[in-house]
């Protein structure tokens, strides 16, 4: 697979922008499970980080970026700049995590 490079930056150091492919992005719609839920409700009685919902969005935010990447790949990217995340509720329990950034080609 080939490499490309992710910035949250406008510019990649070193290297010119010779063209602009446009928006990639790559998202994915999580939701809680009880289980958690239950237990982020006795976590919450004693404070602290709840875990298996750190995990969830680590997960979550890997499979957005991976499929951000994925995408610029597709139309031939060379990087991604501007990348940044996005996180929304889209119902009751459940929330999408976006990943989303500029495709371009480098010299």
């Amino acid at each position: 697979m080939k490499g490309i490079i992710v910035s949250t930056t406008n510019e990649i150091p070193g290297k010119k922008i010779v063209e602009i492919i446009g928006v990639v992005r790559g998202n994915t719609v999580r939701s809680r499970d009880i289980g958690r839920d239950i237990g982020a409700a006795f976590k919450n009685l004693v404070g602290g980080e709840v875990k298996t919902y750190t995990e969830m969005t680590v997960q979550a935010r890997d499979e957005a970026y991976n499929r951000m990447v994925n995408q610029a790949i597709e139309k031939g990217a060379d990087a991604v700049i501007g990348m940044r995340f996005m996180t929304s509720m889209v119902m009751q329990g459940a929330s999408e995590m976006l990943a989303f950034g500029t495709a371009v080609k480098l010299k």
